[in-house]
């Protein structure tokens, strides 16, 4: 007996959901293993940052791409060759021995990053749009492959050496894409018109909601990705813990930042892409302030001679911050994209490729502002104070475009209906 289209689309779900874990879990993988590679060859933060980084650009890059051809071929083909690309690059990544090898085999790797613009609209058409949001939420919440990777490679890496890793997660990749191809589906109904040329599709880049939610996107996805990526060796770095407890410290941003994208897909679909979105913002912004503020030691002098304070978070402190800004970004990342699933329904490939080009990219570049921002300042709280600056322009931009921008119609509706 043939499956239900409901059956057929819960089942997509679920393979799909896998298949972004596992990808997401190779695209982070520098964010460990690069800590003893960057011992090895003894990398200053900057060069430690573009290492971590590369996977991340080849994943940006690509997206757009990936998202074309989810709509002219399906998303089940074009996943299922993405995840077979990245295996033996993957591999080799524990044979390498020099620092630019490490960076040619990143950028293969990072074709794994570029799933999330195939998998989300190919889950998005197989629900109506009353349940989008939360579908593309439970797909979304395959982030937490980032955090997966911070309980499995430690375990690994102080176990057997970090040069194992790359050979588990190659062979956890290629069972993975043979489990996709078997319980994932087809349908015609879902693919754009072939006629419909690529000049076309891309043609929505004129308008300028796009632009604003890449750049919505760029905090929310790609300062979780930096972050994910940095955290580890920040607790190293700054609290002195051992890489097994500083990842699983860090693990408390990266789980709820992926976990809870479900919820903040059912909560876009209840309350609405922007009210979520606003509140996210305000959230990142409060915990980014104080996240920016360094260790600092005062001397006061006082009348009975001077007095010297310490001012700065407490490891629980940092990781609290931490745990509720992954969660605000969590929501986010859902709402973001039901944004895009409202107002785009015929370009959700097109569009939440550019979007997730957009929040990539950031996550590219974001790593690499951090380590040379370290550099110059020496202050490792600097690369939140970047973030903090970037969520003032979301959140400046917002209010022009879209609170005020309310407020003022509500305000002609009712001079309106007093003068009729």
């Amino acid at each position: 007996m043939a499956k239900t289209q409901k059956a057929k689309g819960i089942s997509v779900l679920i393979v799909s959901t896998l298949a972004f874990t596992v990808c997401f879990m190779v695209w982070m993988m520098f964010g460990v293993i690069g800590i003893p590679i960057k011992k090895t060859l003894n990398l200053n933060a900057t060069q430690f940052g573009i290492l971590t980084a590369m996977p991340v650009l080849t994943g940006s890059l690509i997206r757009v791409p990936l998202g074309m051809w989810t709509d002219k071929f399906g998303g089940r083909i074009v996943m299922f060759w993405l995840m077979m690309v990245c295996v033996v690059p993957i591999w080799l990544i524990g044979y390498a021995t020099e620092y630019w090898q490490y960076l040619v085999l990143g950028l293969f790797v990072g074709v794994a990053g570029g799933s999330f613009s195939v998998g989300t609209p190919y889950v998005a058409r197989w629900f109506d749009r009353k349940h989008q949001g939360f579908a593309m939420g439970v797909y979304g919440a395959g982030n937490s492959g980032a955090a997966v990777n911070k309980f499995v490679a430690p375990a690994i890496v102080v176990s057997v050496g970090w040069a194992v890793v790359p050979q588990v997660y190659a062979a956890v990749m290629l069972g993975t894409a043979i489990l996709f191809w078997i319980f994932s589906y087809s349908d015609p109904k879902h693919l754009v018109d072939s006629r419909i040329t690529w000049r076309q599709q891309l043609a929505v880049m004129r308008d300028p909601n796009v632009w604003k939610y890449c750049q919505y996107y760029s905090i929310v996805f790609g300062g979780y990705v930096a972050l994910a990526l940095w955290m580890t060796q920040f607790y190293v770095a700054e609290y002195g813990f051992d890489i097994r407890l500083a990842a699983l410290l860090a693990a408390a941003f990266s789980l709820p930042g992926g976990v809870l994208r479900a919820v903040g897909g059912w909560m876009s679909d209840k309350w609405g892409a922007h009210k979520v979105t606003w509140w996210v913002l305000w959230v990142s912004w409060i915990c980014l302030f104080l996240l920016s503020y360094p260790q600092t030691d005062m001397t006061i002098t006082t009348v009975d001679g001077p007095k010297t304070f310490h001012v700065g978070l407490n490891p629980w402190a940092f990781t609290a911050l931490m745990f509720v800004m992954g969660i605000a970004w969590a929501f986010g990342k859902a709402s973001v994209f039901k944004y895009i699933s409202d107002e785009y329904p015929h370009n959700i490939g097109v569009i939440s490729g550019i979007v997730g080009l957009a929040g990539g990219l950031g996550g590219f570049l974001l790593p690499i502002l951090f380590g040379v921002l370290l550099d110059l300042t020496g202050i490792r709280s600097s690369c939140f104070m970047l973030m903090y600056g970037i969520v003032w322009v979301s959140l400046i931009w917002m209010y022009w475009t879209e609170v005020r921008k309310a407020e003022l119609m509500g305000l002609r509706s009712k001079n309106f209906s007093l003068k009729g």
